[in-house]
């Protein structure tokens, strides 16, 4: 009768949080954690829910179809796109050449510019005093 020895495999993780901002040269600023899990950097918003970004916001071009949240597409409305915002988050969006600010919902996907952080329609455009391209803070309001 042969004994066998059951081994078991015990994994040590490197785990460090650190309050940062990251990339202060980049045109996109993010507030928030910062952790470090072996070696790979993650990100993850302030710990009280308010994340700020900033960078360029864009008028949207609306098709006249639906949006990636399966709603129509509304033009006059004070909605946005964002890459990686949940549908339905209130986002305190201000131009920082005119101190303008307006809050939209996110119902869509976008911007896949680089350097655009938030497609805003021109509803919201007009609201925040821009019809291009204009720099702006982005802010997750508060419920």
């Amino acid at each position: 009768m042969s004994r066998r020895s059951s081994r078991t495999a015990v994994h040590f993780v490197k785990f460090e949080m650190k309050r940062r901002v990251l990339s202060m040269n980049h045109p996109k600023n993010f507030v928030g954690l910062a952790m470090t899990i072996c070696g790979a950097v993650m990100f993850a918003g302030g710990s009280t829910n308010a994340v700020a970004e900033s960078g360029i916001a864009s008028v949207y071009a609306y098709s006249g179809s639906k949006t990636a949240s399966g709603e129509r597409a509304n033009p006059s409305g004070l909605t946005a796109a964002h890459r990686t915002l949940a549908f339905g988050t209130q986002v305190r969006v201000t131009n920082r050449r005119n101190g303008r600010s307006v809050t939209v919902r996110i119902n869509d996907r976008g911007p896949f510019v680089r350097g655009r952080v938030i497609d805003v329609t021109p509803a919201g455009a007009r609201a925040l005093g821009f019809s291009a391209l204009a720099p702006v803070k982005l802010e997750v309001a508060q419920n």
